[in-house]
């Protein structure tokens, strides 16, 4: 089965350790980022959400213009919009790129930031909302009827879509999570469910969870599997790790100079989403998994997000993504931190490996089943 791998698009260069070096707002650099991740063998890119930080859709549609098959991930929080409002901004969109849309519903697991636009809901009502939500954007996709919809978080009457998504498709909905809430809304309804890297151990119940959830909402098919790593890769193992301990080593200094806290969206100690407290309790059990998994730098940044890295040489971190593969990763998502360089080399060095690796299981399967 194909394995897709999704990059970052940004506005500027700053990362968890190192500084904004180009413009806070940066045309020019977003633009060389995703073409960068465009010419080096990634699916696609993702265009974040945050509520300090600039308008993704406005960010999409300006790449779409420029670049011409990168495929186009677009973050969205459903308190920012109304439903209707948000189907029809995925259909020009998808029209615009051609079909390159996907969604990444985001339904947030910090109180405090989501209330930084107004959202009051507590975070199971959140996520009872959130599917309500993607329900009515699906329905203004698929009906070339006009629709009344009257549910819990919305109310209106006689809507019909006259621009659909491109060609007649359904654009891609993924959804992440791991509280007992998020399992439930995001294997019922998406077509990627993402999860933070871990241990292969603990990714495999994850899996395994999205699997159970999907299969008691009626699906006979699961959400394919999307995890997401920080790869820090040199040509030799112990280059790496000298690597790696300097990427820690920035992190802890912007965090000092900064008195202590790295973003205005994630807390260092005692964060609110499950996922966060999932990696910090991982990397309290330990550094080193498997064979390349590092959560020294989850610690550091309090499980902010993607942050356990794949540490080694690009055959050592292509040998760890393949494990993940085998369990039903489908979808990997790397984001190292020197955004750009490391964007190139990822795409150079180990993105052809990983595929290399998928077309022999690949074709072991097609001999196994022919035997």
């Amino acid at each position: 089965m194909p394995v897709e791998f999704l990059g970052i698009a940004t506005t500027n260069d700053a990362s968890e350790s190192a500084e904004r070096t180009t413009a806070l707002f940066d045309p020019a650099y977003l633009e060389r980022i995703v073409r960068a991740h465009e010419d080096n063998g990634w699916t696609r890119v993702l265009f974040a959400y945050g509520s300090s930080g600039p308008e993704p859709a406005a960010l999409a549609a300006y790449t779409a213009s420029r670049l011409q098959s990168i495929e186009l991930l677009l973050a969205h929080r459903p308190n920012v919009s109304y439903p209707t409002y948000a189907a029809k901004t995925f259909a020009t969109l998808d029209q615009l790129s051609g079909g390159r849309l996907s969604v990444h519903f985001i339904t947030g697991g910090n109180d405090h930031e989501q209330q930084r636009e107004g959202d009051t809901l507590p975070k199971d009502e959140r996520y009872a909302r959130t599917h309500e939500y993607i329900r009515v954007v699906k329905q203004a996709w698929a009906s070339a009827e006009p629709f009344d919809h009257h549910g819990q978080y919305y109310d209106f009457d006689d809507f019909v879509l006259d621009t659909k998504p491109f060609d007649g498709r359904t654009p891609t909905i993924s959804f992440g999570g791991s509280s007992d809430a998020a399992f439930r809304v995001g294997a019922a309804e998406a077509d990627i469910y993402a999860v933070w890297g871990e241990p292969l151990e603990r990714t495999a119940e994850q899996i395994a969870r999205v699997h159970r959830e999907a299969d008691r909402a009626g699906r006979a098919t699961p959400p394919r599997i999307h995890a997401a790593f920080r790869p820090i890769i040199a040509p030799t193992e112990e280059l790496a790790w000298e690597k790696a301990h300097r990427v820690l080593d920035r992190i802890e200094a912007r965090k000092a100079a900064a008195g202590g806290a790295l973003s205005r969206r994630h807390p260092i100690a005692a964060p609110e989403n499950a996922g966060s407290q999932r990696l910090l309790e991982i990397a309290a059990q330990g550094d080193r998994f498997d064979s390349a998994l590092w959560t020294a730098t989850a610690k550091a940044t309090g499980g902010a997000g993607n942050s356990n890295a794949l540490v080694g040489t690009p055959e050592q971190v292509a040998e760890a993504l393949l494990a993940y593969y085998d369990l039903g990763v489908r979808v990997i998502s790397a984001r190292g931190y020197d955004l750009l360089d490391d964007a190139i080399d990822f795409g150079r060095y180990v993105i052809p490996l990983v595929r290399e690796g998928v077309a022999r299981r690949d074709a072991e399967a097609e001999a196994d089943a022919a035997a």
